[in-house]
């Protein structure tokens, strides 16, 4: 195989997964182990770039049944997502940001047949390349950022790697905030609920398995019984605002895995005002360096509609 410009500067083992679809990635890593992948007929480690030009060599490989399988049924899936398209905030040749609505999946996978990245494909099948840079869960609203370019999405992940960009999100918290309570350091650990679910939970620092975790808070207002947070994570852990914010006895309004249950059935048939069927978290605002100019850019997602009546209900916002 010859390196194409797109996958200058990936590292081989990714490389290599990205063309033997189906084969096991421990498969992978034993013929680049073993010697029978050679680049430019030299061998090469995992962690080796790759460059325009490079020939790669493999071994025959051959992929496993159930493999195989899989490959197909997620190629199934992805032929199954309809064409969508998003709220654009910027795009040029080498990205593309959306205003992702909430209940939306960024991609396909556990018990969701297909995201965003799998409608925006399909909605654009003239794009030669389109991959998301980073994730929102499900719930949450904002900004989305994805790559048009593999040199865009190499360069923009190792910003986000590197914590190089801003992320700032609005979330309504049940409860007075503390406006003094500025900082939240507190390391966290992942783990899965009997049914397989996704979970994450505060832990010591000398934890073996502890992540450290840093979160920024400034109270926008505090209103009848809530309070509007701008919230800028340094660190970009699994559920990380929602298990900080719970941590301190204030969970987002209409979170369903660390809120008030109790709290959330009663937003949802209030008569008292607008009702929350959603949880309250928005990626509002977003900071990167632009991965061919490196000008700063400075992204905004307003509130959506149905948020911004609830917190004018419960905690006008002024600013």
């Amino acid at each position: 195989m010859k390196v194409d410009d797109e996958s200058a500067g990936q590292r081989l083992d990714n490389y290599l997964m990205r063309h033997l679809k189906g084969v096991p990635k421990t498969h992978v890593y034993r013929i680049i182990r073993s010697g029978e992948v050679r680049v430019n007929k030299g061998r090469a480690g995992a962690d080796a770039r790759v460059q325009a030009g490079d020939l790669v060599r493999l071994p025959p490989v051959r992929v496993s049944e159930r493999m195989a399988e899989k490959s197909q049924e997620m190629a199934t899936v992805a032929l199954a997502a309809p064409a969508r398209s998003f709220v654009v905030l910027l795009e040029d040749d080498h990205l593309m940001a959306i205003d992702k609505p909430a209940g939306v999946a960024v991609h396909g996978g556990s018990g969701v047949s297909f995201g965003v990245i799998e409608q925006l494909r399909m909605a654009r099948p003239q794009a030669p390349f389109l991959e998301l840079v980073h994730r929102l869960d499900r719930e949450t609203s904002g900004i989305l950022l994805l790559a048009k370019k593999r040199s865009a999405l190499r360069q923009l992940q190792d910003q986000f790697r590197e914590r190089e960009t801003g992320k700032t999100y609005l979330a309504l918290v049940v409860g007075q905030w503390p406006v003094n309570r500025k900082v939240l350091d507190k390391s966290l650990h992942k783990y899965l609920l009997p049914d397989g679910e996704r979970r994450v939970r505060v832990v010591a620092k000398d934890d073996p398995d502890a992540m450290t975790a840093l979160t920024l808070v400034k109270v926008r207002h505090i209103g009848s019984g809530f309070t509007l947070l701008e919230v800028t994570i340094r660190t970009g852990r699994t559920h990380q605002i929602r298990v900080h914010l719970a941590s301190e006895g204030f969970p987002i309004a209409g979170d369903d895995k660390y809120g008030d249950f109790e709290l959330n059935k009663s937003l949802q048939r209030t008569s008292a005002g607008p009702p929350l069927k959603r949880m309250f978290l928005h990626a509002w605002r977003l900071q990167f360096n632009h991965p061919l100019t490196g000008e700063r850019q400075t992204l905004l997602a307003e509130m959506p509609p149905e948020l911004q009546a609830f917190s004018n209900h419960v905690a006008p916002v002024t600013a």
